[in-house]
């Protein structure tokens, strides 16, 4: 996987945050709404639509924390590949040195 793959899937899961969490939340507002107005009117539909909004917050919240979760795990995988590419970058550097000095060494 390329990091540019990687910058994407992470930005498309801030995004996915971003705008759920602020249209999650208007949904709720509206429901809430109806199911007082509802409520209020004595319709049993009311308490239902009001229990319905308390579950949407829960499930609305666990899909945040996953889009959090995932941008966290992509941006800390982000970090861990530049860091083992750095560190491969050097070893091989490395190696190349070595090579260097066996070849002067044996007279090549």
């Amino acid at each position: 996987m390329h990091q540019k793959d990687l910058a994407a899937i992470g930005s498309a899961a801030h995004e996915l945050f971003q705008d759920f969490g602020r249209y999650g939340d208007e949904a709720r507002l509206s429901s809430m709404k109806a199911a007082g107005g509802l409520r209020g009117e004595g319709f049993a539909l009311g308490a239902a639509l009001d229990h319905v909004a308390e579950h949407w917050i829960e499930q609305v919240q666990t899909l945040l924390d996953a889009c959090a979760h995932i941008s966290d795990h992509l941006r800390s995988t982000e970090n861990q590949h530049a860091a083992d590419e750095s560190y491969i970058a050097g070893a091989l550097s490395s190696i190349s040195e070595l090579d260097k000095g066996f070849d002067e060494r044996k007279g090549g």
